[in-house]
């Protein structure tokens, strides 16, 4: 019976990979891969899962982003892919929200998106009461405004190190009987990557 769960992370220059048991074991492991993150990203996943089979998975988590527009594509795809050939549950969940499962109390994220915005989030004990959204600077001001802060987080480019994050998430989103469909899992990228002018 598949007992492990595997969660991917490819929305920054760096490969995080995570997978776990269902009883709570789990090993993860970050990679530096920048620019040849397309073409290492299988071989490295396949000798992570090791020992574990493609059979031992019960569902697959991966990062949507925001982040790199590339590597979030190249994560959800694979992990679309993966999820629907193993026919198993697949959790796409927030990178900022990855960021703020580490933080008790009300966590405000920014992190640089294009054009001068920022993509902006804030969490309250791991629930987004400010779901993920680009803002310019004054907009991310007023917001902040309307909450009391206990913490600012700025969102580096590396953020491999939170696809535990990314797997205690979707490991409680399992044991609450959700099993999201892998056509469900679609890349946020928050900001089209090319500015597209009114007429």
């Amino acid at each position: 019976m598949p007992n492990f769960a595997l969660a991917i992370h490819t929305s920054s220059p760096d490969l995080g990979l995570a997978i776990a048991s269902l009883s709570g074991e789990s090993r993860w492991s970050v990679q530096p891969l920048g620019r040849d993150l397309s073409s290492l990203l299988h071989t490295h996943l396949v000798e992570f899962l090791a020992p574990q089979t493609w059979q031992d998975l019960a569902f697959i988590a991966v990062a949507i982003g925001p982040g790199g527009f590339t590597g979030t594509r190249i994560g959800v795809v694979l992990a679309r892919t993966l999820a629907q050939q193993l026919e198993i549950p697949l959790f796409g969940v927030s990178s900022l929200a990855a960021v703020a499962s580490g933080h008790t109390g009300t966590i405000a994220l920014q992190m640089p998106a294009q054009r001068g915005e920022l993509h902006t989030a804030i969490y309250r004990n791991g629930e987004a009461i400010q779901s993920d959204a680009v803002m310019t600077t004054e907009q991310w001001r007023d917001a902040l405004d309307q909450h009391s802060i206990d913490r600012r987080i700025e969102v580096g480019s590396e953020q491999g190190q939170y696809v535990e994050g990314i797997l205690a998430i979707a490991l409680q989103q399992w044991q609450k009987g959700e099993r999201p469909h892998w056509s469900e899992a679609l890349p946020h990228y928050g900001q089209h990557p090319v500015a597209i002018k009114a007429n």
